[in-house]
């Protein structure tokens, strides 16, 4: 079942965030980063545990970021991280947002969720403040891939 987060949940969100940040392939974020973005975040339970969780960050009501997308690995390989990227469009959709990227290393998954790669500069530049804290800056190996919810007219993508 996904869900939206409640406090309650941030310590695992923290734990999935830092399984997968330790091995490069999320941003890392602290525990009081993850308690001031609560309200971004969503989670997955099974047998009322969490486990797995994902975030959607707005930066307008044209463009939102997918980001912090981690299931436990027992749990991987069952669609819970689809289920997830779906709540989170939807929760978007919902809002009227029109387009949501994600950067990733796993691109082939967001393609399966409807992602198309996009080059990262044509990106506004107020999404990439959180790369400082990344530790791969400025060397990024991550792809830009970017969902349109609703057609726009001149729409580049």
């Amino acid at each position: 079942m996904v869900r939206k987060a409640t406090l309650k949940d941030a310590k695992d969100i923290f734990y999935l965030v830092s399984l997968y940040s330790k091995r490069g392939l999320l941003l890392p974020l602290s525990l009081s980063d993850i308690y001031e973005s609560i309200r971004d975040f969503c989670v997955v339970e099974f047998n009322g545990k969490v486990v797995g969780c994902g975030a959607l960050k707005i930066f307008s009501e044209e463009l939102a970021e997918l980001r912090s997308v981690a299931v436990d690995e027992p749990f991987r390989g069952r669609g819970l991280g689809k289920e997830i990227v779906d709540f989170c469009i939807e929760e978007a959709k919902s809002m009227g947002i029109k387009k949501v990227f994600v950067l990733t290393t796993t691109s082939d998954f967001f393609k399966k969720c409807g992602f198309i790669e996009v080059d990262k500069r044509s990106l506004p530049q107020k999404v990439w403040r959180d790369c400082i804290k990344c530790p791969k800056f400025p060397e990024c190996n991550e792809i830009a891939m970017i969902k349109v919810l609703e057609v726009t007219h001149g729409l580049s993508y």
